[in-house]
């Protein structure tokens, strides 16, 4: 399996940056990782067209939206496991810009999941999915981490 993670803009907060890298390396431990950093646009349809041509049509797309499904770190690890168990290839992972993401991609989504209830900016949303699918994975293989 593989995870794809889409984010519109670098992270430019240099802490962020570094607690990303963290677990990127931490989360590549288990599962092969690509991180795919588009141009902001000038709207969320640009950025839309942008993430559709980028995206592999045979992917499974979780998108990150406030709306979506909010999931305890068990719920994540039961819904990674059943990825893993009915042989889903690649995750791609979708974090919009400033405005959100386009109807399109809405549209295309296949889970939407809620990191949580609160505002988080867009460079912790990316920190805070990191660290939970790293925590997912600890949780599956009993690792001491999650507790």
């Amino acid at each position: 399996m593989k995870f794809r993670f889409f984010w519109i803009g670098k992270t430019r907060n240099e802490h962020c940056a570094a607690l990303e890298a963290d677990y990127a390396a931490r989360l590549g431990r288990f599962v092969k990782c690509e991180f795919v950093i588009l141009r902001d646009g000038p709207d969320k349809e640009t950025e839309g067209k942008r993430i559709l041509e980028k995206l592999n049509q045979s992917s499974l797309v979780c998108l990150l939206d406030v709306m979506g499904h909010a999931l305890s770190s068990h719920d994540l690890a039961e819904q990674v496991e059943k990825w893993q168990d009915t042989g889903k290839r690649e995750i791609t992972f979708v974090i919009g810009g400033a405005d959100g993401v386009s109807p399109a991609v809405a549209d295309r989504a296949d889970v939407k999941v809620s990191l949580s209830f609160l505002t988080l900016t867009h460079e912790m949303a990316r920190v805070v999915l990191l660290e939970q699918l790293y925590r997912a994975f600890t949780i599956l293989k009993g690792f001491p981490y999650q507790k």
